[in-house]
């Protein structure tokens, strides 16, 4: 079962929900879900308010027994373009510290739209030589993004890359959903890495990343523009820069 947790006291996440009384419900729930023999998970957004609470979050989930932590990272779409965005330098710092606090709080982190996270984890790997592997030299595994091996169905039955890259491929009422995932033109493009453009298109964590297909949308209105909450800069990128 999962929680939604944007704070760890009520004032926090309250404030963050709009809702009071929300904090204690969500701790309630999960107590009880996991006296009953239920695995639980949170989920939590970061943005510019919620950061400061991500430590105080991470001990709250260990304290309650939860199995795994989903971290939503903010694409200002809907009601998240109220929020405001951490830089890409302080998502590189979230990115870093999500993977440290793995170690310390034994939590099965998972992040969403935050594709990076995964370059960020073999970079640290590499420090500490700890080296996976399967994700450097073979990329092996399975490595979703909006529209490669995910899909969203609204409730009128658009099928969009994701929940929060609103473009639509077709709709179920009139094609197979399979049909529209292989076969149409947007799909096709955004799993075809050679769309992409500046330095996702280039950076040798390409295979394991491709950056967020949405937030290029949400930000710079084109899905296939350079994922711009990444701060690393590819090597080929840097040779193309000092070339130029």
């Amino acid at each position: 079962m999962a929680i939604s947790l944007d704070g760890a006291s009520p004032e926090t996440h309250d404030t963050f929900r709009g809702v009071p009384g929300t904090f204690e419900l969500a701790v309630d729930a999960l107590s009880y879900a996991r006296s009953i023999g239920l695995s639980t998970q949170i989920n939590t957004t970061v943005a510019k308010t919620t950061r400061p609470e991500l430590p105080k979050i991470a001990d709250l989930g260990r304290d309650l027994g939860i199995s795994a932590w989903e971290v939503f990272f903010l694409v200002p779409v809907g009601r998240g373009a109220l929020l405001e965005q951490l830089s890409p330098e302080e998502y590189e710092e979230v990115l870093i510290w999500l993977y440290k606090v793995s170690k310390t709080h034994k939590l099965h982190i998972r992040t969403t739209e935050a594709p990076h996270f995964r370059r960020v984890v073999i970079q640290q790997r590499a420090k500490s030589q700890e080296i996976d592997h399967a994700l450097v030299q073979n990329k092996r595994g399975v490595h979703m993004h909006d529209g490669y091996g995910f899909v969203f169905v609204s409730a009128t039955g658009e099928v969009y890359p994701s929940g929060f890259l609103p473009l639509s491929a077709g709709n179920v009422k009139e094609k197979p959903l399979l049909e529209i995932y292989q076969n149409s033109e947007l799909f096709k493009k955004l799993r075809d890495r050679s769309n992409l453009k500046g330095k996702c298109r280039v950076c040798e964590f390409g295979d394991v990343c491709w950056g967020s297909r949405a937030r290029a949308w949400a930000e710079l209105g084109d899905p296939f523009a350079s994922e711009p909450r990444c701060a690393y800069v590819p090597e080929a990128w840097k040779e193309t820069s000092l070339a130029t």
